[in-house]
C-alpha cells in the first residue's frame, strides 16, 4: 500500500514536519504484498462500524514529575490484550514504520509523539488481522466507554487510562487533528483498520480509533 508523503500540520508546532506525514501513514496498516485477506468469519467483529464519537476533552490531569519512558507492553483486560509494544520511527520517505506482519500480535508506538503518562497523545497502533487470522487489535472495536487500558513503561511505571470513546472513520476522512493534535492532558489513542474489507484493493476502508485519558501513573 502506498502511504501519503510528508506534509505540514499546524497542530503541534514541535513536530509539525512529521505529523502530516504520519497522520494517515500511521493508520494504514498494510496486509503485505501478496498477502490474501483473512477468512470471512475471522473478520466479523473488526468490520462492525463503531458510531460513538469522542466527547468533550477530558479534564487536565497533573503530569507527575517523572522523565519520559517508552512503552514496552499494552494491557487491555476487557478485550483480552496483553501485547509487546514496538517503537516506531519514520521511514526515509517520511512515512511511519510498521511492525512486520510476522509480528502481528504486537503493537507499535509512534516514538516522536508523547511518552505514556505525559501530556499529549500517546499513539499506539496495530494490525487487525493477517493471513494467519486475527491480530492484536482484532477486538479493538469492542471496547466500551469506561474500559481501562494499561501501558507499562520501560522504567516499570504503569500508565492507566480510561476509554472515552470509540469511532470508525473512512480512511480518506481520518481525523488527524483529533488523533495527533496537542492536548494539555495525557491521552491515549489506539488505532487499527476497520469497516468493510475491499477485496479488490486488499485493504479495509475505515480506521477504528479509541480515545482515552490518563487515570494514574505509578
Amino acid at each position: 500500500m502506498s502511504q501519503p508523503r510528508r506534509r505540514r500540520s499546524p497542530v503541534v508546532p514541535a513536530v509539525a514536519a512529521v505529523l502530516g506525514a504520519v497522520a494517515l501513514a500511521a493508520v494504514l496498516w498494510p496486509r503485505g504484498e501478496g498477502v490474501p485477506p483473512a477468512p470471512a468469519p475471522a473478520a466479523a467483529p473488526a468490520v462492525a462500524p463503531v458510531t460513538a464519537r469522542p466527547g468533550p476533552a477530558a479534564p487536565a490531569v497533573a503530569s507527575p514529575p517523572v522523565p519520559p519512558s517508552p512503552p514496552v507492553r499494552l494491557e487491555i483486560p476487557g478485550i483480552g490484550i496483553r501485547a509487546k509494544v514496538l517503537s516506531l520511527g519514520l521511514n526515509p520517505d517520511g512515512t511511519l514504520e510498521v511492525p512486520p506482519l510476522s509480528k502481528a500480535e504486537q503493537t507499535g508506538w509512534y516514538n516522536r509523539g508523547s511518552a505514556p503518562g505525559l501530556p499529549g497523545p500517546t499513539v499506539i497502533a496495530g494490525h487487525v488481522d493477517s493471513a494467519r487470522g486475527p491480530a492484536v487489535f482484532y477486538r479493538l472495536g469492542a471496547l466500551k466507554r469506561g474500559d481501562r487500558a494499561r501501558v507499562v513503561r520501560a522504567d516499570g511505571k504503569v500508565a492507566t487510562y480510561e476509554i472515552d470513546a470509540i469511532e470508525s472513520v473512512p480512511k480518506d476522512a481520518f481525523p488527524t487533528d483529533r488523533v495527533y493534535g496537542a492536548v494539555p492532558h495525557p491521552a491515549l489513542r489506539l488505532i487499527t483498520c476497520g469497516g468493510a474489507f475491499d477485496r479488490a484493493t486488499g485493504h479495509y476502508e475505515n480506521n477504528t480509533i479509541a480515545y482515552a485519558h490518563l487515570l494514574s501513573l505509578h
